[in-house]
């Protein structure tokens, strides 16, 4: 049986329009299965500078615990390559000797020097990797101090990771989804070419929620809260103690602030 060309174009774009619309019922029975994992409707949390202290003190009486990175990695469907060359980190450990090359002397508790305590990205008043970024990327949000990243406009160029003093940002050299080892489907996942950090959970602040980091912590060392608020957890902290933070002569302006 022949068949003319203007029929034959017709009844394909009636083919086409017939497995779009399947896919999209596909996608929407998806979601609708997965209501686990569906956004909670609370109150967001506001403030006008969220900014983090961290108690060394409270990290070195559990010197083994990641409770902190495992939950922001899960949450935020981090990859395990299982290969440092590749590792892809928003929160991770580093010994206070490399934390804070600069801010120690050779006299130091023997204790603090080797002590390990969770590095990110630090949200910095003034962040060196906002001004380089060619497309607008990775930003600084006004309204709470936030510098955050949109992975759909990032082209891979990795100026933010040359212009970041604190080693906060990973590049995706490898496709990350396979390597994701429960997805999550209330959070994107990325893809290769692109750069990632800390983001203090943008997501869960607007549903309300702390930080994933700050709410795993069983020993309490992780505070979060608005700098801008005299009354709020983290101006308490930085009243009734002495804190130090990462590369301050940089002019940076760094928002995680450590006890010691």
């Amino acid at each position: 049986m022949s068949i003319d060309r203007r029929k034959f174009i017709r009844l394909s774009g009636l083919t086409a329009l017939g497995l779009a619309g399947a896919s999209a019922g596909n996608v929407l029975s998806d979601n609708a299965v997965d209501s686990t994992e569906a956004p909670q409707t609370h109150a967001p949390l506001v403030g006008k500078r969220w900014a983090m202290v961290i108690d060394i003190r409270k990290c070195m009486a559990a010197p083994d615990c990641n409770e902190c990175s495992k939950a922001c990695h899960y949450v935020h469907n981090v990859p395990d390559f299982d290969n440092p060359k590749d590792e892809i980190k928003w929160i991770w450990k580093e010994t206070f000797h490399h934390a804070f090359h600069d801010e120690g002397h050779e006299h130091i508790e023997e204790a603090i020097k080797h002590a390990k305590l969770p590095v990110l990205c630090n949200h910095c008043d003034d962040p060196p990797c906002a001004r380089v970024c060619p497309t607008g990327a990775t930003w600084k949000r006004e309204e709470d101090g936030i510098v955050m990243m949109d992975w759909h406009r990032c082209i891979g160029c990795r100026y933010c990771m040359a212009a970041c003093p604190y080693g906060s940002r990973s590049f995706n050299w490898r496709d990350p989804r396979p390597h994701i080892k429960e997805v999550r489907s209330d959070f994107p996942a990325r893809m290769r070419g692109v750069v990632e950090k800390c983001t203090l959970c943008d997501e869960r602040l607007a549903r309300g929620k702390l930080p994933a980091c700050v709410e795993a912590c069983k020993e309490g060392a992780l505070t979060f809260g608005d700098l801008e608020d005299p009354n709020s957890e983290v101006r308490n902290l930085l009243r009734e103690h002495f804190t130090i933070r990462r590369k301050p002569g940089l002019g940076t302006q760094p928002e995680i602030y450590y006890i010691v």
